[in-house]
């Protein structure tokens, strides 16, 4: 066991993104960064990493398969180690919750609980764990624009909403994608039981209502923000069509739709907080 190993189940590149994701919806929730910020970032960085190790902890039967480097197969953690380092965490950021408000507190001790059904049960159930994914991405923006109350909260509802879209589409994608190594593994996820011509099309959808949803703030930020938006919804419906084309794993993998999506989905961060910056009257 090292101090090491510790640091690395936690994927703190991973946390720390989740953390800054915080930062980034309360400023478009109320246009300012103040103090809340830096308290909602530990929070998150701390669950995020706890997600992660108890993700690992469950993970260990294939990860001596696939990932023999990883801190628990490796021996870097022990198993048990990992279980109370998990805890740990989820306790110390639920614990900085209390010092938050209740919907702070709410996403804390509700997305904790996600996150252990998920490594524990959810990831294995078909779409459910695309779901939960979804949710977990998108519930950032309400945690972080929560911060400032009820109207932070609901003013990050949309670009919540565009990310749990979004992120249903490319986990779909990502899932027809990988079909042989799912297989390999015994996994029965939504493409391998209803086929990729039906996942898909769920993607597809999925990505038209994020692009049709992201239109919305024009009523917030005007023609400017359209300008801004439109050609990254471009990005994300020709993403669509490519991987709606498809008719097998190989065909997706070339076109690129999960890659793209992604670089969407980046690229309307950036959109937004321009907006949040420059178009906030």
């Amino acid at each position: 066991m090292t101090i090491r190993g510790y640091y690395h189940i936690m994927r703190p590149v991973n946390a720390v993104m989740a953390g800054l994701a915080v930062a980034l919806a309360y400023l478009l929730a109320t246009g300012t960064l103040l103090p809340p910020v830096i308290l909602g970032f530990i929070i998150v960085f701390l669950i995020t990493g706890a997600g992660n190790t108890i993700n690992d902890y469950f993970d260990l039967p294939i990860d001596r398969i696939n990932r023999p480097e990883r801190p628990i197969p490796s021996g870097m953690v022990t198993q048990q180690g990992a279980l109370l380092f998990a805890g740990l965490l989820f306790l110390s950021g639920i614990g900085l919750s209390l010092f938050t408000n209740p919907i702070g507190i709410f996403f804390a001790v509700f997305n904790s609980l996600l996150l252990v059904a998920y490594a524990a049960k959810l990831k294995t159930t078909p779409l459910a764990g695309n779901v939960m994914i979804a949710y977990l991405s998108g519930s950032i923006f309400l945690f972080g624009g929560g911060l400032a109350g009820l109207s932070g909260l609901f003013n990050n509802l949309v670009i919540a909403s565009i990310t749990f879209f979004a992120m249903m589409a490319r986990e779909i994608m990502k899932d027809a994608e990988d079909i042989p190594g799912d297989k390999a593994k015994g996994a029965k996820t939504f493409p391998i039981l209803y086929g990729v011509r039906t996942a898909t099309l769920m993607a597809v959808v999925s990505a038209l209502v994020a692009v049709l949803v992201s239109l919305y703030p024009y009523r917030r930020w005007g023609i400017w923000y359209l300008a801004g938006i439109i050609p990254v919804d471009m990005v994300i419906l020709y993403a669509s069509y490519q991987a709606f084309r498809c008719r097998d794993p190989d065909c997706i993998k070339k076109s690129r739709a999960t890659s793209l999506i992604k670089y969407g989905m980046f690229a309307s961060l950036i959109v937004f907080t321009i907006a949040a910056v420059f178009l906030t009257g």
